[in-house]
C-alpha cells in the first residue's frame, strides 16, 4: 500500500502544467498596427499638403502673368491717348471704364481693398481669361491737381506740379546750361504715369503689380 501511494504521488508530480496565455503578443501587434496606420495617415497628409502648396504657387504665378497683361493694357491706352485728352479724368463705374485718373493721392490706397478698384479698367469686359483670372488696371498721372494741365493754375489751386523727366533733346541756344531755369528745351519734359494692375484668380489668388512710365507728347 505504501509503495502504491508513493507511485501515485510521484506520477502526479511529473504531470505537465498548462501554461497561461496573457495575450501580450496580441496587444503588441495592435500597438504596432495603430502606429503604422498613423504613420500612413501622416504620410498621405504630407503629400496632400505638398500638392496643394505646389498648386497655389502655380496659380499665384499665373495671376502675376495675368496682371502683367493689365500693365500692357494701360501702356496701350496711354499710347493711344497721348495729348490734351490726358488732362481730364477718364474713369467710371463698370466695365466701360478706362481707369484713368489725372492726379494721384498723396498716400497710396489699400490696393487689396476691392472698393479702390470700382472704377478700374477691365480686360475682356471683366470676364476671366483662360486661367480663370480677372484683370483690372488703373492709370494715374503723377500730378497734384486733377483735370488741370501741367504747371497751370486751375481755379483756386496752386500751379499744378507733376512728376516729369527733363528732356534730353538739344537745348535751344549755344552754350546753354540746364542748371539755369531761363534756358528752354526744344521739347517739353516727359510726364510720368503710374499703372497699377490687379489679377484675381482661382483659390482667392491675388497679384498686384505696378509700373512707372513716361510719355512723350
Amino acid at each position: 500500500m505504501k509503495s502504491s501511494r508513493s507511485f501515485s504521488q510521484r506520477g502526479r508530480a511529473r504531470a505537465p502544467r498548462r501554461a497561461r496565455q496573457g495575450g501580450t503578443i496580441l496587444i503588441i501587434a495592435l500597438i504596432v498596427l495603430v502606429a503604422m496606420t498613423l504613420a500612413g495617415i501622416a504620410t498621405m497628409r504630407s503629400v496632400d499638403t505638398a500638392t496643394i502648396t505646389a498648386g497655389n504657387i502655380g496659380l499665384r504665378q499665373a495671376s502675376v502673368n495675368a496682371a502683367d497683361q493689365g500693365i500692357q493694357a494701360g501702356v496701350a491706352w496711354l499710347t493711344a491717348n497721348l495729348g490734351p485728352t490726358l488732362i481730364n479724368d477718364n474713369h467710371q463705374s463698370g466695365t466701360a471704364s478706362n481707369g484713368y485718373f489725372s492726379s494721384v493721392a498723396a498716400n497710396d490706397p489699400d490696393w487689396y481693398d476691392p472698393l479702390n478698384w470700382g472704377e478700374a479698367g477691365q480686360l475682356n469686359n471683366g470676364n476671366p481669361d483662360a486661367g480663370g483670372n480677372t484683370v483690372y488696371f488703373l492709370i494715374h498721372r503723377l500730378c497734384a491737381v486733377p483735370n488741370c494741365d501741367t504747371n497751370a493754375t486751375c481755379g483756386t489751386n496752386p500751379p499744378n506740379t507733376c512728376a516729369q523727366t527733363v528732356s534730353t533733346s538739344t537745348l535751344a541756344g549755344q552754350g546753354s546750361d540746364q542748371t539755369r531755369p531761363t534756358d528752354s528745351h526744344t521739347t517739353v519734359p516727359a510726364t510720368h504715369y503710374r499703372i497699377t494692375a490687379k489679377a484675381v484668380g482661382p483659390r482667392n489668388s491675388i497679384s498686384i503689380v505696378q509700373s512707372l512710365v513716361r510719355a512723350f507728347n
